[in-house]
Parts: structure tokens; sequence; C-alpha cells
């Protein structure tokens, strides 16, 4: 799934209203003329749309994005950007896409990537994307999520996050827990949220469970004690929900819920709702991705001396923790021209503030100038040598409590990332958002049971492809 509701990488970028003409036309990019990075190249007039362009609602988001297509056009004057608002919804996307009315490039996470190129609903960029100056130092395990089995590329990787265990600091001195040390295992996960519940009346963990985030965040626990969903890849998948790694998990949340009654009362959270309780000093702790800190700050005003983030603890042989993100594809019927164009806008609009020290200091400015949130820990869509370069150009104008952030942000690249399931995620998801709930209101639910009627629906749907 994705971390954040509107991307918080494509608002940055967008907030940029200085101007980053000179670095499109640096050394590091293909030149800003309007030739095809990969194709022939020419002067050819061409047409294209990008998605996310914010709503009238957000005047000042809105025209920086404007001011923005301004600069791209000045830089390849063949080329006229048309902004959308689309931003991605899986359940129009297919009306959408056969509508024709998608825009040429669009915004998707990283779990419908596979699914999207095996059904033909992304072109292949492979050629555009080859003659980018950085083609060769994308993380593997990143550009994976883009790729074919053939290793041909039809999006490009814009951010990427790990899950993580967010926490309120505050609640923990309630509870005489030391913020400075976070739990760094399920039983004292257990045990910290106990002694919160008590100190405090409120919920010491909370879990999701609904509109898919509760499949989303039991796959998650599933992965951090050794269990996965999915088995095989490409055309040989099968689901494995009813693994021990996802009994344990569902065992954990029981005896959180049922025997600590340390969990609230509250047991239909989404993203939305989970963020909002926490930020109000209502959550002790919760498990979502790492970048939700700048929607805690832009969408729920969360006191910044509250937060802290760590990371999940890993038990189990196969333990590892899944990773997300967002992706940038092209829709199907381009044109070379189009795809040239494309990827253009891409590599301007996403990747220059990733690559380039200018462009990385000019949108960190443009961030810090609207009080945005700036150096919440990511997972490198390059490699951990240019992340940390690219944290060292903007160390300066850091402006969120990364110390806080620490036991995350020291640790998190030590960890192994694990992919969503491969086919089907949201549908499996979905499965799993009842068996969470009637994990936290049923205190006699059937753990396996449960899982094994979600195993074999899940099953059916990914046989059916």
């Amino acid at each position: 799934m994705s971390s954040t509701r509107r991307h918080l990488g494509a608002v940055a970028a967008a907030v940029m209203a200085v101007s980053l003409v000179a670095a499109c036309g640096s050394d590091d990019e293909p030149a800003a003329d309007g030739g095809s990075p990969g194709g022939d190249g020419g002067d050819e007039q061409v047409t294209i749309s990008v998605s996310n362009l914010p709503p009238a609602t957000e005047s000042a988001t809105r025209e920086a994005f404007l001011a923005r297509v301004e600069e791209f056009e000045a830089a390849n004057p063949n080329i006229t950007v048309e902004p959308s608002e689309y931003e991605w919804d899986v359940t129009t996307f297919a009306a959408q896409l056969a509508g024709g009315t998608l825009p040429t490039t669009f915004e998707f996470p990283f779990t419908d990537g596979q699914a999207m190129i095996e059904r033909g609903q992304l072109v292949d960029i492979t050629a555009e994307v080859q003659a980018l100056p950085y083609a060769d130092s994308f993380n593997p395990s990143v550009l994976e999520v883009a790729q074919d089995d053939s290793g041909s590329i039809f999006a490009v990787p814009t951010t990427a996050y790990g899950m993580g265990l967010h926490y309120n600091r505050a609640m923990f001195e309630q509870a005489g827990l030391d913020p400075d040390t976070p739990p760094a295992s399920w039983a004292e996960v257990r045990e910290y949220a106990d002694a919160i519940a008590e100190a405090t009346g409120q919920a010491g963990f909370a879990q999701m469970s609904q509109n898919n985030t509760g499949g989303w965040i039991l796959t998650t626990l599933t992965y951090a004690l050794g269990g996965r969903m999915e088995d095989g890849s490409g055309d040989d998948v099968t689901a494995t929900l009813d693994n021990d790694g996802t009994k344990a998990a569902l065992e954990l949340l029981r005896q959180l819920r049922w025997e600590d009654d340390a969990m609230g009362d509250n047991f239909l959270f989404d993203w939305g709702t989970i963020n909002q309780a926490f930020a109000a000093g209502q959550v002790g702790m919760y498990i979502g991705g790492s970048d939700v800190y700048n929607s805690l700050v832009t969408e729920n005003g969360i006191d910044p001396d509250s937060y802290g983030l760590t990371v999940l603890p890993l038990e189990g042989g196969d333990a590892g923790v899944l990773g997300g993100g967002t992706i940038v594809g092209v829709r199907p019927d381009a044109s070379e021209a189009e795809r040239d164009a494309a990827v253009k806008w891409i590599d301007f609009f996403y990747m220059s503030k990733l690559t380039q020290q200018d462009a990385a200091l000019a949108d960190a400015e443009a961030l810090v100038a609207t009080d945005a949130p700036l150096g919440t820990p990511a997972l490198p869509i390059f490699g951990a040598e240019q992340l940390a370069e690219s944290d060292a150009w903007v160390a300066d104008l850091v402006n969120v409590p990364l110390e806080q952030m620490m036991p995350f942000k020291e640790s998190i690249l030590d960890q192994p990332l694990v992919p969503e399931p491969p086919v089907r995620a949201q549908d499996l998801y979905a499965e799993l958002d009842a068996v969470v709930q009637a994990v936290l209101t049923d205190e006699n639910a059937d753990i396996e049971a449960l899982l094994e009627t979600a195993n074999g629906n899940v099953s059916s749907l990914v046989e059916a492809g």
C-alpha cells in the first residue's frame, strides 16, 4: 500500500517555487532541449498530461506545481504539459484506462506494479530509463517492483519506505518508560502497551483493521515474525495466509486485546483515523510506514516533541520488514514521443532532487519555507551511499525531530526488505481485514479456521490471475 494519501514526494516537488532550469541543464542530466532520452530525439512537438496536480483548495502548492510545469516547458520547448488532478484509485483505474482518461504519467503504489505490468496497463520505458545517467544506480530491490521477469522497466520508483513502530514519547514517560529506549521485541511491545494503557487510560497499542489496512498491517506483522502471505513468483504463486507467522501475529493481537486490555475500545481504525488518534494522544504505539510523520504534521498537527520512531522487532529465521512506496508509470498507449517526454518529466519533477545537489537544496529550502517536514527517514531509491550523500546535502535544513527517529534510521538498512505480496495484494489485504476484525471483537475467534477460509478465498483469486 501507499503510506500516504497524497504522496508527499510529489507535494514536496510541487512546492518548489524556485527555478531549477539550470539544474535541468547540468552535466548529470540528458540535455533539456526536447530530445529523447531513449529514442531518436528531435524537435517533434508533443503534449503529455501529468498526474497529482494539487486541487484548487491547496492554492499555494497548486501554484508552485504549475510553476514547475512552466520551468519544464521552458527547458523543453517542444513539450507541452497538461497537469491533471488525477490521483491513483485502484477501484476506478481500469475504467479510466479503458476510457482513455488517464494522464500520460501517473503515480501508483508498489503494491500494484506487478499486476499492472502483467495486464499490459503500462508501457515499456526501458530504453528511456536506461538512457538516464543514474539508470545503473537504482536499488535492485526497489526497481524490481517496476520490472517484469525479463528485467524490462515499466515505471520509475520515486520514493520508498519501510514499515516502522511509531510511538508517543509523552505517553511512554507517563507510563514510566524511557522514550529513548523503545521496545526491541514483541514481548516488550506487549509489556509497554500494557503499561501505557494502565497509566493513561488510552490504547497502548492500536491496529488498523479496515479499508485494506488491516490486511496490510497483518502482513507486516507476519513478515516480522518470519511468515509470508504468498509463495513463488510470476505465474507460479501460491497463497499461504495460514502460515505460522500469521498465526503468531494474530495471537499477539489477541493477547494485547483480550488478555492485556491494552488496545483501547476502537477496533475499526484505518490509515487516516489511526493517524488522527495517534496525533491526539489516544494511541501509544502503532505500525505504519516510516514516512507517516509527514502526514502527522501536515494533516494532524502532531506535537513533534511527542513523536518517536523505531524499527519493528524481527523474530524468526526468515523475518523481514515490509517495504513500499510510490512509482510513476506511463499509460500503455503512449507514443514514442510521449514516452520520451514522459520520462523527461519524471526525471525533472521527481528524480532531480534525489540525484542533484542543487535540486535537492532548492526542494529542501522550499519545504522549509512552507513549514513542511524535511528529513523524515526513507529507504534508498538508489544505494545507501547515495542516500547518505543526499541526506548530507540538506542536513542543515532538516526540521523534523530526527534524533527521535534515530532508532529507526540507524537500523532500518540492516533489516531485510520484503516486498508486498506479488499477486492480488489489495484483494488479499481486504480478505484479511475481516480476520483482524474478528480477532479484535470476538474473544473466542478461531484463528486457524479464519485463516483457512481466508486462504481458500485468496487462493481462488490468485489462480484466476
